[in-house]
C-alpha cells in the first residue's frame, strides 16, 4: 500500500531544510508565498533575490489534485486515464552571484492515479505492500517517483565535479550498483542542447516513472536523492563563494546563462 501522506510530509520538510541551509550560507531570507489551487491542492513558493551569495534562488513545493486524469496527460500509462490523481514535488534552481559557483537544479516528485475502489478497500492493511506501481485493472493505484539533480558550472573545477557525482553515486549505491550509471546517462541525454551539440552542464542524475523497487524502497531512494542535495552542492558553493572575480567573469556567466535559458525555452 502506498503512503502518499508520508511523501507529502517528506517533501515539505525537504523544502524547509533546504531553505534554512541556504539562508545560513547567504545571510538573506527567502520570501515565502503559499498558494491554493481551486481544483484541489496548493503549495509554497520560496524566492531569494539579490542575496550575498545567490543572485536568484527559487524553491517550490506543490501538491496538485485532480478528479479525472485526461488521456493526453497519461500517454505513457493509458490505463491511468480518467482516474482521480495527485502529483506533488519539490523543484529548485539556484543562480549564484559569483561566477565560480555553479548553477544547480534539483527536483523530486511523486505521482499517483488512484484506484477507483472505495477508500476502505484502498486503505486495507491486507493489500500487497510490494505494489510495483503498475496496474492492470482499476483496483490498484498507479504511481511513480521521479527527480534528480544536475550542476551547471561557468568555470569548471575537477574537484567540484568529482564531489558532486560522488555524492550522488553514494546516495544511490544502497539501492543497486546500476542505478547511478543509469540515472547519470539519462541526465546526460536529457540535459543536452541537441542543436548546439553541447551539454547544459556536467550532468548529475535523472530518473522518471520509477517504481521498480516497490513503494517503500522506491520512496527511500527518492529520499536518498533529496537528502543528498545539500551535501552535493553546499560544499562547492562555500568553497567558491569568496573567489575574486571581475567584469570578464560576470560577462561570461551571463553568456552561459543564455544557454541555460535557451535549453528551458527549446526543451
Amino acid at each position: 500500500m502506498i503512503n502518499q501522506q508520508a511523501v507529502f510530509e517528506y517533501l515539505q520538510s525537504l523544502q524547509s531544510k533546504i531553505v534554512e541551509a541556504i539562508e545560513l550560507v547567504d545571510g538573506k531570507n527567502f520570501l515565502q508565498d503559499s498558494w491554493q489551487r481551486p481544483e484541489g491542492g496548493g503549495g509554497t513558493s520560496c524566492m531569494l533575490e539579490n542575496g550575498n551569495v545567490f543572485e536568484r534562488a527559487g524553491i517550490g513545493f506543490s501538491h496538485v489534485i485532480g478528479n479525472k486524469l485526461p488521456p493526453a496527460a497519461s500517454v505513457a500509462h493509458p490505463e491511468a486515464a480518467g482516474r482521480p490523481w495527485e502529483a506533488m514535488g519539490v523543484s529548485l534552481v539556484f543562480h549564484p552571484r559569483n561566477p565560480y559557483i555553479p548553477t544547480v537544479h534539483m527536483n523530486v516528485r511523486f505521482f499517483v492515479a488512484k484506484a477507483t475502489k472505495s477508500t476502505e478497500e484502498i486503505s486495507s492493511p491486507h493489500m500487497d505492500e510490494t505494489n510495483t506501481g503498475t496496474a492492470t485493472n482499476k483496483d490498484e493505484d498507479i504511481w511513480w517517483f521521479g527527480g534528480g539533480m544536475d550542476l551547471t558550472p561557468y568555470y569548471g573545477f575537477e574537484e567540484d565535479c568529482v564531489h558532486f557525482h560522488r555524492t550522488n553515486k553514494e546516495a544511490l549505491s544502497p539501492f543497486g550498483n546500476d542505478y547511478y550509471t543509469q540515472f547519470k546517462q539519462a541526465c546526460d541525454e536529457y540535459f543536452y542542447l541537441k542543436h548546439r551539440k553541447e551539454p547544459r552542464g556536467i550532468g548529475g542524475v535523472f530518473f522518471d516513472d520509477f517504481h521498480a523497487l516497490g513503494f517503500e524502497q522506491s520512496f527511500a531512494m527518492l529520499k536518498a536523492v533529496g537528502d543528498a542535495f545539500l551535501n552535493a552542492y553546499l560544499p562547492i558553493a562555500q568553497r567558491r563563494k569568496d573567489t575574486p572575480y571581475g567584469e570578464i567573469e560576470r560577462d561570461f556567466q551571463a553568456y552561459r546563462r543564455g544557454r541555460y535559458v535557451e535549453f528551458n525555452l527549446v526543451f
